[in-house]
């Protein structure tokens, strides 16, 4: 069986894999170090340069944090939460449980990143009030959703390279989605990936009397207590028609900017949409801060962690480190290989740099330049370094928290799982990346 397959690496990943602040520290003097070590770049120049590199990411990291935020915000609106209790009374079976929780929450992650994290957890655990399952396994089915992410229409590789004035412009200019996330090749990997994974999942289920089931008791939800509304103060924060002007007056925008002025998926649109959106499904202002609150503590990890990505890119691009590695990359690829190795070698970075904004800020000084030298396809080079960075997202549990914290579970209870989740989709990605 599958699930025996799982048991060595949680304990592997329980006991070395460090916080992911940790690991941009290690990353960083790591980076510093090849600087001084293999470039011309002196230790005055490479810290001059990180310093000044520091900042350069501002803009690019809130927007990182409100694609997270704003996704958390519209997938714990009562809306979504009712369809999904509503949909879990479906599940039949066990085996229907994981299918419907892995497709779920693929669609809800490939739709926006923040709202697969979120809709995911909380279908996994309305899909384990009304039924047995193994709930390691649900809840490990319900993550491995998020692997599209990055395929979807909060991608943020694709979705940085068609915003105007991107930081890698001046060399590749500006990609638009149609040629990225509507790409036929990135459209027949999602739909392989939408087809082979809940199946897989199927497979990771053990026996019957192996399963962990939890109570449903554990997995009730919390009924909100409100206040009697005493002052104006109160009643405006809880004005339901202040939640629905704004929300209407913003959606109605949205529809304007794409119907009318035609503008197209990037950054600040999506987030523009989905925040509205959540504005006004929530209704009333009070409904929104308490679910803004929840929604900011998954994103700590962005706020303080993108400047020290900022640095490294800088350092390894002001001193040719960057450039090094591109060569390295020219020597062993060709134009058709390269995506490949774009592919590989961000699965093996996003293990250190677990933030698709900030591994793009890392690793398009790299494969910009190996890309144009070869002639190869930019736009699938970019999406290569995308699917990398999602793939890893499976044994790296940075993004899983938001997941487990929901959920009520630990890293070492799905990673095992995870880990024959991520050994069959690289074979998948990698394959139809280069031939597709």
């Amino acid at each position: 069986m599958l699930f025996k397959l799982s048991r060595p690496v949680t304990k592997l990943v329980d006991r070395y894999l460090p916080d992911p602040y940790v690991i941009v520290l290690l990353l960083t003097l790591l980076v510093l170090s090849l600087s001084i070590v293999f470039t011309p770049f002196s230790l005055e120049q490479t810290i001059t340069s990180w310093g000044k590199g520091f900042w350069s990411l501002l803009t690019f990291a809130m927007q990182m944090l409100l694609v997270l935020v704003t996704g958390f915000m519209l997938a714990s609106t009562p809306v979504c939460k009712s369809l999904l209790d509503k949909l879990a009374q479906r599940a039949s079976s066990g085996t229907v449980a994981i299918l419907m929780v892995t497709l779920v929450s693929m669609l809800a992650s490939w739709i926006n990143w923040g709202f697969g994290l979120v809709v995911g957890a909380l279908f996994a655990k309305a899909l384990a009030r009304h039924i047995q399952v193994d709930y390691r396994v649900l809840v490990a089915s319900a993550y491995s959703g998020f692997i599209v992410w990055h395929g979807g229409l909060s991608g943020s590789v694709p979705l940085t390279i068609a915003t105007e004035g991107h930081f890698a412009a001046e060399s590749i200019g500006v990609i638009t989605t149609q040629h990225t996330l509507f790409a036929n090749f990135n459209l027949i990997l999602m739909a392989t990936m939408f087809v082979v994974l809940p199946l897989l999942n199927t497979l990771l289920l053990p026996p019957k009397e192996q399963q962990i089931v939890i109570a449903k008791e554990k997995l009730s939800e919390q009924n909100n207590h409100h206040t009697p509304l005493e002052t104006p103060a109160q009643k405006l924060e809880n004005s339901k028609l202040l939640g629905t002007a704004i929300g209407t007056l913003g959606c109605g925008y949205m529809g304007y900017y794409f119907l009318s002025l035609g503008g197209g998926l990037n950054l600040n649109s999506v987030i523009g949409l989905f925040l509205f959106l959540a504005i006004l499904l929530h209704q009333t202002p009070a409904n929104l801060l308490r679910s803004l609150q929840e929604g900011v503590a998954g994103g700590s990890g962005i706020v303080i962690q993108f400047p020290f990505y900022a640095g490294i890119m800088a350092v390894m691009k002001d001193s040719g480190l960057a450039q090094q590695i591109s060569n390295s990359f020219v020597a062993i690829s060709s134009a058709e290989t390269l995506p490949f190795w774009s592919f590989i070698s961000a699965g093996l970075v996003n293990i250190f740099v677990p933030s698709g904004g900030g591994q793009w800020a890392v690793q398009a000084p790299i494969v910009i330049p190996a890309a144009l030298e070869l002639g190869a396809e930019i736009n699938r080079v970019a999406m290569a370094v995308a699917w990398g960075d999602a793939w890893t997202n499976l044994i790296q549990p940075f993004w899983a928290l938001p997941v487990l914290a929901i959920a009520g579970l630990k890293a070492k209870d799905i990673m095992g799982f995870c880990l024959i989740q991520l050994l069959v989709s690289g074979v998948i990605i990698s394959a139809i990346l280069t031939w597709a």
